[in-house]
């Protein structure tokens, strides 16, 4: 006996144009379970306006409002109810006395294609990715001396579809009408046992490592915003954390500057800190900063009492809403990269469509990219998701000076965080 779709997960349109779409899981909970719809909903393009959390600790309720981070972007959203429905707990009354199913891996497919060289071509085809819901977990690009392209995206499936014919068939008309006759050759096969290893390890050098995984602003980021006025409230980020008003519950206050993906980031945090939230307000924006209250408890149900614990949930609150990516250019030899971190879920998975936004930022600032790669890497204690990018030089931006890599610096972290 169990409880239908319909009823665990809904989705509402709003009622004039324009309005949020309301978003409303209603089911068992599970550890995690906030920070996989976050992670969905950031998958699909959306942004969060306001939300409610509430649970009981058996069984939880969401209400989140919604609107796409682009007005042209096409949400589908039945795909985005059967994914959120797929995350969450059954419903029968054996989830009560069973312990859940571990969760299946997608298996790793290879899209291999040899095109001609354009501006904007990489993030075309990222962008086809993303709409058809493939998640890009390894690539490697690289330009030939004639201006070939040849691309290799390591991909799975959302939608555990890509073994049917018709699937497929979708996927290869979809890439078909972004490379047009530019295309050689295009083909779509399951990765080779050796390729299956989806934490390719990135090796940095010392100099870059210590810039890009600092745990505190460098002076080239306090640089980067003077360059936006608009961003002088990012510093301001405030973490309370009261146990004065709830006899069971410590409340968690939060004030800062809002960014895309910043619900995703607060649940990564608490539940790597093992912490789960029973009841939460998620407010409106206002004048760009967002509050919200979160009563949470230890994994054990009780009260965060311990001080030294306090500052180092706080400390890591504010570092998640202060710097959640990092970007910096760098010399590579001869060349110049670009480079984004963030870090990786302690399931070993990584933020979604930071690939897809990097290289809408480049194709916007016409600049081509000559290389690019996806890799892991350790530091502070943390695993790493490293984007890596090699420029081309012809290109209208003269990529030498400061000024120029500042401004692509600066466009590159507006776009990831939404500003």
């Amino acid at each position: 006996m169990g409880i239908p779709n319909d009823d665990v997960v809904s989705i509402d349109k709003g009622k004039k144009p324009g309005d949020p779409w309301v978003v409303t899981v209603n089911c068992p909970d599970k550890t995690g379970l906030g920070l996989d719809i976050c992670r969905t909903i950031l998958d699909f393009g959306l942004f969060i306006s306001k939300g409610d959390v509430s649970t009981d600790g058996k069984w939880c309720y969401i209400v989140l409002w919604v609107v796409p981070h682009s007005s042209t972007r096409i949400v589908r959203w039945e795909n985005l109810k059967e994914r959120l429905v797929s995350l969450c707990p059954s419903c029968s009354l054996s989830f009560y006395y069973a312990p859940p199913a571990p969760r299946k891996s997608s298996p790793l497919y290879l899209l291999k294609f040899c095109c001609l060289g354009r501006k904007g071509l990489l993030h075309d085809v990222t962008n086809v990715l993303c709409e058809l819901e493939l998640s890009i977990e390894r690539v490697k690009v690289t330009t030939t001396p004639d201006d070939r392209v040849l691309d290799l995206f390591f991909i799975t499936d959302n939608l555990d579809l890509l073994h049917t014919k018709e699937r497929r068939e979708e996927t290869y008309e979809q890439l078909r009408s972004v490379l047009g006759e530019s295309c050689i050759s295009c083909e779509l096969q399951l990765a080779d046992s050796h390729h299956d290893s989806r934490r390719g390890t990135s090796s940095i050098s010392p100099v870059v490592a210590e810039e890009i995984f600092a745990s505190e602003y460098s002076k080239k980021e306090c640089y980067m915003q003077a360059l936006s006025p608009d961003l002088t409230q990012l510093k301001k980020a405030v973490v309370n954390v009261d146990n004065s008003l709830s006899p069971g519950h410590t409340l968690l206050q939060i004030h800062c500057i809002d960014h895309k993906g910043l619900l995703y980031d607060i649940m990564r945090t608490l539940k790597d800190h093992d912490v789960k939230i029973l009841y939460g307000r998620i407010s409106a924006v206002t004048k760009g900063n967002r509050d919200i209250d979160l009563f949470i408890q230890e994994k054990d149900g009780r009260k965060i009492v311990d001080t030294e614990r306090e500052y180092l949930l706080c400390s890591h609150l504010k570092m998640e809403m202060l710097h959640p990516l990092r970007v910096i250019i760098a010399n590579r030899g001869p060349d110049t990269e670009l480079l984004v971190a963030n870090p990786v879920e302690l399931s070993g998975r990584g933020r979604p469509r930071v690939f897809h936004d990097v290289t809408l930022a480049l194709k916007q600032l016409g600049i081509c990219i000559f290389s690019a790669e996806i890799g892991r890497y350790s530091a502070s204690d943390r695993e790493w998701e490293v984007y890596r990018f090699l420029l081309d030089e012809n290109c209208e931006y003269q990529l030498l000076t400061t000024g120029a890599r500042n401004q692509i610096v600066d466009r590159v972290r507006r776009l990831l965080m939404g500003w």
